[in-house]
């Protein structure tokens, strides 16, 4: 079998925490510590954040999307099949090496997705782009760390609590979703989503299409 090799190291602003990128053939990982962030292997729950919020959205001609979080760009690509020409989509990245990443050694992961005239990169903590767009996007979707905590940074639990969810809850559209990728479920964070005046169901979904373990995706719709 063919080894892993360490390819590039990123610091995660306001953290002791380094992202590690590696390259085993054309596999690649991210991993944060010990733990794997993602793999190029396993996408299906990833693309799954993007469709069953899309899908949820129904028809909107113009959809303004916001995904937090880069990662390997599954989200993205899966969501950008779904959304007409017109649509917007920002991702918010906080880790700029990421983006270097995606444009260097994964290109061929990426297969152009950055370049769609569609996708806007912002390189920035998505909290704070959240707190900057009252009424602003349709979807939210956020893949920042493996669940409802700040893993990758101590800062990003602000991102679910009540007040984050408040924030989240007033940058999207009546109607939006907000939608949360999770390696694992937690039950105290659908409560707290209801409790947010969001209303949150559970979408346990594969982590590779149609295997692997099973990952947690809340959709929390806005109500008018």
């Amino acid at each position: 079998m063919l080894p892993w090799i360490e390819l590039d190291r990123a610091n995660i602003p306001e953290s002791r925490e380094t992202l590690r990128l590696k390259q085993r053939g054309a596999e690649f990982s991210i991993m944060l510590g010990t733990n794997e962030l993602m793999n190029s292997r396993l996408s299906g729950s990833e693309e799954a954040l993007a469709t069953l919020a899309i899908e949820r959205l129904g028809e909107r001609k113009k959809p303004n999307i916001l995904i937090g979080g880069l990662g390997m760009g599954f989200t993205l690509r899966a969501a950008l099949a779904l959304v007409g020409p017109d649509a917007r989509i920002e991702v918010a990245e906080l880790v700029g090496k990421v983006v270097d990443w995606a444009r260097g050694p994964m290109a061929d992961v990426f297969a152009g997705c950055l370049d769609d005239p569609r996708v806007q990169i912002t390189v920035e903590d998505v909290g704070k782009v959240i707190a900057a767009a009252p009424n602003r996007y349709d979807a939210i979707l956020m893949d920042v760390d493996n669940g409802p905590d700040g893993l990758s940074r101590p800062g990003n639990d602000a991102l679910y609590d009540f007040s984050g969810l408040a924030r989240a809850r007033e940058a999207l559209t009546n109607g939006g979703i907000y939608a949360v990728w999770s390696a694992d479920a937690d039950p105290r964070f659908t409560r707290r989503l209801n409790q947010s005046g969001f209303k949150a169901e559970e979408h346990p979904v594969r982590a590779g299409r149609g295997r692997g373990k099973k990952h947690m995706i809340w959709l929390a719709s806005k109500g008018g």
